[in-house]
């Protein structure tokens, strides 16, 4: 090793590890990610990547930036409120709130009056029912994946499925239904064709061999044109005259999107309320679409199906933890949540704000429509504005801090300010000066 050799300029470990930086550090970082940092930049001076009386500013500069979470926060100015890749629904200032009193000990399976074991999930089963009261019962599993397994398994075990061709749909990275309702070994019974299906198709399979009829709300496509299906009524008139004398048919309806009753503003978006007026006997929807909560699986129907999931072996598998069901439970009882105020923001206000952002870089304003997404309400347009940027102001956008997601498109960068909380507009504009002087 000859004396330029950079590795005889390798600081000691315990001359770094006794920094002050580091010292302030280990109030949010483990012993072994600060240990991390300090042999990465060991490394570097060994081979001559880094001069040895930079790597203490460059230690400091590495434990300031880093996190115990790689998770970071998102401006979403894409203008779609359900976000898939953004986490979905947003969460309300009461769900957080909950969220962080449920972190610690808490009282989840304890009733602290008698000082017995509870009922796991009480508070946030009784807000859905009080949320939903042409339901029975609920129960509340870890996603809505799990929560169509939970009930296709349980309540029709090896007995047949009857679908509709049309109705067999893919949901997001891949996953397909029919593929997922097999995983425990029921067997898909599929009629009708992939653009219409009609009572007469049902009619013919159902016996003794039914095990439940499925009826899936293709929430992440639309068919258009020489179209029919089977609506929920006609369902249930359907498998009644079909009941034996000690057996109902169960029906299942998985809607997807969560919307407890009608919205104006989602005129062709079906509801669980209305599922179950209907003759659903459960209904399935996810937690952190449109109501606006965190991921979970809601089931809510008749009392006597709903404790058959309960009961079921399977239903220990897929339970929600306790964040999940204080939040659902805060979002239900809470004043509002981010989900509602975006679907239902005034376009006007929306366009003033823009304005506002636009006038400070010099830059247009043009119509812009939102969406549901997250499978909701697909093809329906939300009248919305968006500033108009570059295009290369997208990518500045996403690596700035605060990161900032905008649209692509046609060769523009659009910013929709529908997601983005009115508080929050200063802190875009931060972001936005920044991306305009790389």
């Amino acid at each position: 090793m000859g004396q330029d050799d950079p590795r005889r300029t390798v600081p000691r470990t315990d001359r770094l590890l006794a920094l002050p930086a580091v010292a302030a550090a280990r109030g949010r970082l483990s012993e072994q990610v600060i240990r991390g940092v300090v042999a990465q930049h060991q490394d570097e001076v060994r081979q001559g990547r880094l001069p040895a009386e930079s790597i203490e500013a460059a230690i400091e500069r590495e434990l300031e930036a880093r996190r115990p979470s790689t998770i970071r926060p998102v401006l979403n100015a894409t203008g779609v409120i359900v976000h898939t890749n953004l986490g979905r629904a947003p969460l309300s200032a009461a769900a957080i709130e909950a969220i962080e009193r449920a972190a610690r000990y808490a009282d989840v399976e304890l009733d602290l009056r008698s000082g017995k074991r509870g009922s796991r999930g009480r508070g946030a089963v009784d807000a859905l029912l009080e949320a939903c009261p042409a339901a029975e019962a609920a129960l509340v599993v870890n996603n809505g994946a799990a929560a169509l397994l939970l009930a296709v398994t349980a309540l029709s075990g090896e007995a047949e499925i009857v679908v509709s061709r049309g109705e067999l749909i893919e949901i997001g990275a891949g996953f397909r239904l029919p593929e997922l309702m097999q995983v425990f070994g029921s067997r898909l019974r599929e009629v009708g064709a992939t653009n219409r299906t009609h009572p007469a198709d049902y009619a013919r399979v159902l016996g003794d061999a039914t095990g439940c009829v499925l009826k899936v709300h293709p929430s992440n496509f639309t068919i258009s044109g020489f179209t029919s299906g089977v609506d929920i009524a006609q369902l249930r008139r359907l498998l009644d005259e079909h009941a034996a004398a000690d057996r109902r048919i169960p029906l299942f309806v998985d809607l997807g999107s969560g919307l407890l009753e009608p919205d104006p503003t989602l005129p062709d978006e079906p509801d669980l309320a209305g599922a179950l007026r209907a003759g659903a006997d459960v209904v399935i929807a996810s937690g952190d679409k449109l109501l606006g909560g965190p991921q979970a699986g809601l089931l809510l129907g008749r009392r006597d199906a709903i404790e058959r999931l309960a009961k079921h072996p399977l239903a220990r598998a897929v339970r929600a933890d306790k964040l999940a069901l204080a939040a659902i439970e805060a979002t239900l009882r809470g004043p509002g949540t981010p989900v509602g105020d975006a679907l239902h923001a005034d376009p006007a206000r929306l366009r003033e704000r823009a304005l506002a952002l636009a006038t400070r870089l010099g830059a247009p304003v043009v119509p812009h429509d939102g969406r549901v997404g997250g499978g909701g309400a697909p093809g329906h347009r939300l009248p919305g504005w968006a500033i108009e940027l570059p295009e290369d102001y997208a990518g500045r956008l996403r690596l700035g801090e605060p990161a900032v997601l905008a649209r692509v498109h046609d060769g523009r960068c659009l910013v929709d300010l529908r997601c983005i909380p009115e508080a929050s507009d200063d802190l875009l504009l931060n972001a936005l000066l920044a991306a305009a002087s790389p």
